[in-house]
């Protein structure tokens, strides 16, 4: 696969034309105290709508590469690096699920640390001093190549005081354009009895909803391609990380666009914005290509490159 083109890009920029799978209406996400992200452009005052938030569509591109029958990466991804926690010989969760990656309270917070203390050790950061990003990358490399698309902050004051972050080198939203709201309701019927005690979940409760129509939906997807080069890792590494991050801007694409059960939308088109003249493989051809780069890059991983890590829950009442 030849990134070339790529070499002396600070961002690979990609945007695709989305439209409902069927209808006309779509129900966008929703903030507390807030409901749906409307805003106005500035100038014509066109109606703009957030239809996706950029942790939301963080958290579907990592999910692309996790297979939930096998309980493992996907195929074209199995032997890159991640941290599995175990709870009494039962897989409890790991690193490409977790919300924090390799900072998830169940690998770094549990009795076993024998990984948080080989991670500090590897590290090695005096708390005193500039830390060493480059050491951070290869680290994370070599145990989670995921939080090097993804992002990640190691808040424990015994790592570097806290200072080990890295912002998402791989992200994407989706916005809405000239949006109108399509007001609608309805009732949830109790067929036993109709005036039961709507506060316990009883009786007849009417409800109110509100989903949108667009003159026009896009996604958006950014790759920072300078802060892949700012890890100093190998290029195979680097080759590796590129296609990953287009492998799960394609499959999420191609098969993750039902976002809610009001929101299953379909891709018409996907564009390449800079550079231009970079052509955007896609999912067959990355699919072909990911063992190869799996295997070139593996002298940077962990042997195995699956690390087990286990958690055992505190007594009820007790404290550490």
């Amino acid at each position: 696969m030849n990134f070339e083109l790529l070499k002396d890009e600070s961002r690979l920029l990609i945007e695709a034309e989305l439209v409902p799978m069927q209808g006309t209406r779509f129900q966008p996400t929703g903030f507390p105290d807030l409901g749906a992200a409307t805003y106005q452009l500035p100038g014509d005052k066109t109606s703009m709508l957030l239809l996706e938030s950029a942790q939301s569509v963080a958290n579907r591109l990592e999910s692309t590469i996790w297979e939930e029958v096998a309980q493992d990466v996907v195929q074209p991804l199995r032997g890159i690096p991640y941290v599995v926690v175990k709870q009494e010989d039962k897989v409890l969760t790991n690193s490409l699920l977790e919300a924090h990656r390799l900072n998830s309270f169940y690998i770094l917070e549990g009795k076993d640390r024998s990984f948080f203390d080989r991670l500090n050790k590897e590290l090695d950061a005096p708390k005193e001093s500039p830390v060493d990003f480059h050491k951070l990358a290869t680290v994370l490399a070599k145990y989670d190549i995921n939080s090097l698309l993804h992002g990640i902050f190691i808040a424990k004051k015994e790592i570097a005081a806290g200072r080990f972050k890295l912002a998402r080198a791989l992200s994407g939203f989706i916005e809405a354009r000239n949006v109108g709201i399509v007001s609608s309701g309805g009732v949830k019927n109790d067929r036993v009895n109709p005036s039961a005690d709507a506060k316990k979940g009883g009786g007849n409760i009417p409800y109110h909803r509100e989903e949108y129509t667009a003159e026009e939906i896009k996604a958006y997807f950014s790759l920072d391609l300078a802060q892949i080069r700012g890890y100093r890792l190998s290029p195979e590494v680097e080759d590796l990380l590129i296609a990953i991050a287009l492998y799960k801007i394609q499959s999420f694409l191609e098969r993750g666009l039902r976002l809610r059960t009001a929101c299953d939308l379909d891709y018409l088109s996907i564009t390449v914005k800079r550079p231009v003249e970079f052509a955007l493989p896609d999912l067959t051809t990355l699919t072909k290509a990911l063992p190869d780069l799996v295997a070139a890059a593996k002298p940077a991983f962990a042997n195995p490159p699956v690390t087990t890590v286990k958690y055992e829950a505190e007594e009820a009442g007790k404290k550490k």
